[in-house]
């Protein structure tokens, strides 16, 4: 039996969520998971939806037969196969410990996306990623070379059939331009002290000024330098009886987890761009991200 997934985003109006029940059960399908949102301010609806298919059929036969209601609501539509895994490119620095888990739980099946390359600045990895089977690519980047170098990174994405970009760690800015080209398909990961604490060894600022929560977010790359709208966050409680070490290690472990969770709610298509926010659906109950990771 096939599964699908399918993701509405449009005008508020009435009618919506009768007329796509209707349009799925007329082309046999049943529906295992439904949620909603409609926010007011905006005007605007979300909608995620999970159906099976007795009948098997395709996602390009939903999108034909689906065109014109799509139309009518000015919907933006779209029918996702959930047995088709997104092609994802990471790139990273030197800090390791974000591709560390990422590998880990592609290779294990909790993070189910297909790693079509790894870009880095440096060659620190080169070994582990090519030891998953996994292109490894080498991209310098310097104050002089850093729109060469950015091109090259696009053009690895584009030959790669890369859907998402995952920056995991990756210490480098990126410019205007390469955040307007992957809107909305790329991803990053930071520690929740910016900007009370930006600059270097943010752990090392946390601990000085004796801080009492530490954590991470990870939202989608804009512009604004870590300002994106936000995708997941989460917090660990430290103490006075802890180290910059402790601090830098629980750092590192809720950074990691926090990616993951980000990344399942944008494979899953769980995540809607919503102006400077996000609207995230919740996991299904069962479900992988539903769980506290660890």
């Amino acid at each position: 039996m096939s599964a699908y997934i399918l993701t509405v985003k449009c005008p508020s109006r009435r009618g919506i969520v009768a007329a796509i029940a209707t349009f799925l059960a007329d082309q046999g399908c049943n529906i295992t998971d439904s949620a909603q949102f409609d926010d007011l301010e905006r005007g605007t609806f979300f909608m995620r939806v999970t159906f099976q298919s007795e009948q098997g059929v395709s996602v390009e036969v939903l999108r034909e037969e689906f065109a014109e209601r799509a139309a009518t609501f000015n919907m933006n539509a779209c029918f996702h196969d959930e047995a088709e895994k997104m092609k994802t490119v990471i790139m990273v620095s030197r800090f390791g410990h974000c591709l560390n888990d990422l590998l880990y739980r592609w290779r294990i099946g909790a993070l189910p996306i297909d790693i079509v390359g790894v870009i880095s600045n440096h060659l620190d990895y080169q070994k582990l990623v090519v030891n998953h089977d996994i292109p490894f690519f080498h991209v310098r980047v310097n104050r002089e070379n850093k729109p060469q170098a950015e091109a090259q990174q696009l053009a690895i994405v584009e030959e790669t059939g890369a859907e998402l970009v995952v920056l995991a760690r990756y210490m480098q800015v990126l410019s205007d331009e390469m955040c307007t080209k992957l809107r909305g398909r790329i991803i990053n990961i930071h520690h929740s002290f910016l900007p009370s604490f930006k600059g270097a060894n943010p752990y090392r600022q946390a601990y000085e000024r004796g801080v009492k929560l530490i954590g991470a977010t990870s939202h989608y790359v804009t512009a604004d330098l870590d300002e994106g709208p936000i995708i997941e966050q989460d917090t660990v409680r430290v103490t006075h009886a802890q180290s910059a070490e402790d601090y830098i290690s629980l750092g590192r472990d809720v950074e990691s987890q926090v990616l993951a969770r980000a990344i399942h709610a944008h494979i899953h298509r769980r995540a809607f761009l919503n102006g400077n926010k996000t609207i995230v659906f919740p996991a299904s109950p069962g479900s992988y991200a539903s769980e506290k990771l660890g």
